[in-house]
């Protein structure tokens, strides 16, 4: 047997119904989505009003330098692009403890019964 293949120990057991017990589950997800999608806006809008806030402290972009204009307009996106992905980071982890500590995110597709991975 290859020693980089899977041994069935090393797998992740896939979810059970608590009522029929079968393994055609689907999970929901809809904390992590929502909390993924919250968290990009909030942290792209953060992030690019903090990085206009660094550049009001730059220079005037009335001056008539270009340079200064492109660097706050390039800073202003800098910040929202990252920003935005710690906010989507920091939002869909925190949704995933909400789907699986709170709400019945597992959805049995034989019986219908809904549950949470901590009460199957």
């Amino acid at each position: 047997m290859n020693s980089l293949s899977p041994t069935p120990d090393c797998l992740p057991m896939k979810p059970r119904c608590p009522q029929c017990h079968s393994q055609r589950i689907e999970t929901k997800n809809y904390a992590k989505k929502t909390g993924g999608t919250l968290g990009t806006v909030a942290g792209a809008a953060s992030g690019a009003a903090a990085a206009m806030r660094g550049a009001e402290t730059a220079g005037d972009p009335g001056d008539g330098s270009t340079g200064t204009l492109l660097s706050i307009v390039a800073g202003a996106i800098l910040g929202g692009l990252v920003g935005g992905v710690a906010g989507c980071a920091v939002g869909a982890r925190l949704g995933e403890v909400v789907d699986t500590t709170i709400l019945d995110n597992c959805h049995c597709l034989e019986c219908g019964c809904r549950f949470s991975l901590q009460h199957a």
